[in-house]
């Protein structure tokens, strides 16, 4: 295992979880009117889990997992994720939070078409610190245990929608976030290459620790997790 990668410290589940929604409301404004998208949700991850999240469209799955990812804010109610009040932070501060804690992984791979696989993943570095060479480091690390070194100077064109998202999710994992959260990861994939995505994806929170919440309407996509979560009409259905 490369260092770049290590497993975090295993946690300690005395403590509160790594993910705590508490009556979670958010309500989505259009022309003045209010529409409630979801309703008073409570939730609890543990680190190291991988919790799928299901349930007909419009029922508040991405607006789920954008609170969680501190992309959205809650209208009522508090999100924690890793003991952080993410309600309570500062748009900069939530930014800074999210860059470093936080892998976003979405259907269509959103990618950038000038830029090879390589820059494309070392995107979010560019926010930190580091060293040229670092950084390429770096990037060729995710790209390597995706199993992409041999596609590392390719661009989007050139690589299939599987290595797409491979590539993609060298970028989420890039900065070592302890949470990934992906929005439909199989979505726009074959069968076949669904089923290597979420394996790979089972890898990165099996072996690596990854904490994975996903977003998906695809049952073969669910049963990789350990736990699924619907939610209808933005209310919590079922936790299992």
């Amino acid at each position: 295992m490369d260092a770049t990668f290590e497993r975090p410290v295993p946690a300690d589940h005395s403590t509160a979880p790594m993910v705590h929604l508490e009556d979670v409301s958010r309500v989505h404004l259009r022309g003045g009117r209010g529409t409630e998208v979801l309703a008073g949700v409570d939730l609890a991850i543990g680190a190291g889990e991988f919790v799928a999240v299901m349930g007909p469209s419009g029922s508040g799955k991405t607006t789920l997992l954008n609170l969680i990812g501190g992309l959205d804010r809650p209208s009522r109610g508090r999100v924690r994720v890793q003991g952080v009040a993410l309600d309570r932070m500062t748009r900069g501060a939530l930014a800074r939070w999210r860059a470093a804690q936080v892998g976003f992984v979405f259907q269509f791979y959103n990618l950038i078409p000038v830029l090879d696989a390589r820059h494309n993943v070392a995107l979010p570095l560019s926010l930190q610190r580091l060293p040229r060479a670092e950084r390429r480091r770096r990037a060729e690390d995710a790209l390597r245990l995706v199993g992409l070194e041999h596609r590392m100077c390719h661009h989007p064109h050139e690589l299939s929608g599987g290595e797409q998202q491979r590539v993609a999710i060298a970028r989420a994992i890039v900065t070592n976030p302890s949470l990934l959260l992906c929005d439909e990861p199989t979505g726009d994939l074959d069968r076949q290459t669904g089923v290597e995505i979420m394996e790979l994806l089972s890898i990165l929170n099996r072996d690596y620790g990854k904490t994975v919440v996903m977003v998906t309407h695809d049952p073969e996509a669910a049963r990789f997790a350990r736990r699924t979560i619907r939610l209808d009409k933005g209310r919590l259905a079922t936790v299992a």
